[in-house]
C-alpha cells in the first residue's frame, strides 16, 4: 500500500494520499520520477493531503515539493515529522 507520494528524490516532503496516519505508523512512499519505494516511520499525525517530511529539514531551510520551492522552515524538522503552516512558511511575504 502507498501511503505517500513523492515527485523526485531531491523533493524534501512527500503528500500523504490515506486517511488517519497516525505517529509511529510504518509509510511506505513511492518516488513517481525515479518508479522508487521509499519506508519513513510518522513521526506524527498526518492529515491526508498534507506533507511529511522526507529528509531532515534545519531551521531556515528550503522546502521542496513536486520539484518546486515552496517556502521555508520556521523551525527544524525531523525525517516523518508532519510539514505544515506550524513549522513552513512561504518566502513571498
Amino acid at each position: 500500500m502507498i501511503h505517500f507520494v513523492v515527485h523526485d528524490e531531491n523533493d524534501s516532503v512527500g503528500v500523504v494520499v490515506v486517511e488517519g496516519v497516525k505517529a509511529g505508523q510504518k509509510l511506505n512512499g513511492w518516488i513517481m520520477n525515479q518508479d522508487k519505494s521509499l519506508d519513513i516511520a510518522s513521526k506524527s499525525d498526518i492529515p491526508i493531503g498534507h506533507k511529511l517530511a522526507i529528509k531532515p529539514l534545519g531551521n531556515g531551510d528550503t522546502v521542496i515539493k513536486y520539484g518546486v520551492d515552496i517556502g521555508k522552515t520556521i523551525a527544524p524538522i525531523a525525517v516523518g515529522e508532519h510539514t505544515h503552516v506550524h513549522n513552513l512558511r512561504t518566502k513571498r511575504w
